[in-house]
This record gives structure tokens, C-alpha cells and sequence, in this order.
């Protein structure tokens, strides 16, 4: 864990990853795993997407297979209703909370 960050440096961060989702569900992909732990930072400080283990190929429609990590599964992961590329959004949302304040909701 980090801790928490000075606001620009989270824009910073942020953008990068909102850029990298907005690429993988353009491509078709679910990443299924946003968490802190699966961002890399390299030596110039630009922020990687990393741990594609349970991406999932879902242009269109739901999956309903649960994984991920439990602080950051949207709801409808949760209660088995399937899901589909709006819970990679969900978990952006708790990661950016986790970022801006040092610790999950």
C-alpha cells in the first residue's frame, strides 16, 4: 500500500489507467482484477496495467464467473447477476478512492 497521494500526482496516475481500460474495452476485454497491486510504475513514473491472468474476451453481453479481488468486485459480481464491462469501471472507482484517501472504502 502507498498511502495517500497529493491530488496531482492521482490525476496523474488516474488518467493513465483510464486510458489503459478505455484501450482493453475498446479491444473487447474485461480485465476482471483493477487493484493497486496490479499497477507497475516504471523509472520515469508512468503507470502500467499489468496482471492480465482473468482478462476475458466480452465485447458484448455478461460473464458470471466470479473473480477478482473482494474490496474492489462491483456489486453485480457479488450477487451472481453478471456482469460486464462496467465492473472494470466499479473497481477503477474503488482503486481512485483507495488513491485519494490511503486506504478501500
Amino acid at each position: 500500500k502507498m498511502g495517500k497521494l497529493a491530488e496531482h500526482l492521482a490525476r496523474f496516475i488516474l488518467s493513465q489507467l483510464l486510458l489503459a481500460l478505455e484501450y482493453l474495452h475498446f479491444l473487447g476485454l474485461i480485465h476482471r482484477d483493477i487493484k493497486l497491486e496490479n499497477m507497475l510504475v516504471d523509472h520515469v513514473g508512468y503507470v502500467k496495467l499489468a496482471d492480465f491472468g482473468m482478462c476475458k474476451w466480452i465485447k458484448h453481453g455478461r460473464t458470471y464467473t466470479i473473480c477478482g479481488t473482494a474490496e474492489y468486485l462491483a456489486p453485480e459480481v457479488l450477487n451472481h447477476t453478471g456482469y460486464g464491462l462496467a465492473a472494470d469501471w466499479w473497481s477503477f472507482g474503488v482503486l481512485a478512492y483507495e488513491i485519494c484517501s490511503g486506504r478501500t472504502p
